[in-house]
């Protein structure tokens, strides 16, 4: 066994550390269930029609696909996709919409940088993915949509940046009511970044002091305003246990409204595919938070 080196956080020593933030110890199917979960997209849209792809923005990348349920006035469920914050495109998070539409509500999947392309900066991600939620909150006539139910989710990486979008200034930032998200899911996600940026996620991400503190969505509670679901699987890496934990009892220390939901014997890739399930912990928990019932409308 290595020498134990000098703890570098908590008591975790570089190795420890660097591991704890990357799920492939811990999830050694990692690579089936990423190609499973493209070809579920791939074969839930014939079954649900491609989506309607919409500019939120001026990059070529700043684009959402939309995929409408035939409710009048429908809710929007709102997710954004995992991948370290460098992989993943909308289009491959395309099965859970089957479930959303069929109980009901609008399933919009937004696309984003990848921070490596955009010279490591978090902060332009973050950018994004707000003025994406604006842009579903502007456009309800357009989506059909009641303006009034508007949720957000993301998982990993997504998780982080659904937890930034739950606790942005909407009145400060974007001349919008400060409650325009009526609910959230954060799956797997970080919301601290301070010992994120000690791994070794830092030789692609520039992290720094306002980087830091602007975007570690547990400094800035006060601006919490929706009902919280935050859930993790029992197989992930210690961290994302810890910050998934943390990040909850954090929200009820403060008053908000929150509920933890643990997934036993889930590791990091295999919890979301229970997001498509109604009966799934994920789907249920999704369905619940919006007020809907699996296979309301279609």
């Amino acid at each position: 066994m290595p020498e134990k080196g000098r703890p570098v956080f908590l008591d975790y020593d570089q190795a420890a550390l660097d591991a704890a933030y990357d799920q492939a110890a811990y999830a050694p199917n990692r690579e089936q269930l990423i190609k499973r979960r493209i070809s579920d997209s791939q074969l839930a849209r014939p079954c649900i029609g491609e989506p309607e792809r919409v500019a939120y923005g001026p990059a070529e990348i700043e684009r959402l696909d939309i995929y409408r349920t035939a409710r009048v006035s429908a809710p929007v469920f709102v997710f954004f996709h995992g991948g370290a914050w460098r992989s993943g495109r909308s289009k491959d998070f395309a099965a859970p919409a089957e479930m959303f539409l069929a109980a009901g509500a609008h399933y919009v999947v937004p696309d984003f940088a990848w921070v490596q392309e955009v010279g490591g900066s978090l902060m332009v991600l973050a950018d994004q993915v707000c003025r994406a939620v604006a842009w579903v909150y502007d456009n309800a006539a357009h989506l059909g949509s009641d303006p009034n139910r508007l949720y957000v989710s993301g998982q990993s990486s997504g998780g982080h940046l659904a937890a930034v979008a739950l606790t942005t200034d909407w009145q400060r930032d974007f001349g919008l009511p400060a409650d325009i998200i009526k609910g959230g899911m954060c799956i797997s996600g970080m919301y601290d970044l301070m010992p994120v940026r000690l791994s070794a996620r830092n030789t692609y991400v520039a992290f720094d002091d306002a980087t830091v503190a602007a975007l570690s969505p547990i400094r800035h509670l006060d601006r919490l305003l929706a009902p919280l679901i935050v859930a993790y699987g029992t197989c992930e890496t210690p961290e994302f246990q810890r910050q998934n934990r943390e990040f909850a009892a954090a929200v009820e220390a403060a008053g908000k409204r929150v509920r933890l939901l643990v997934g036993e014997n889930y590791n990091h890739f295999e919890l979301p595919e229970t997001l498509g399930n109604p009966y799934g912990l994920l789907g249920r928990a999704a369905l619940d938070l919006m007020g809907l019932t699996a296979g309301m409308a279609r």
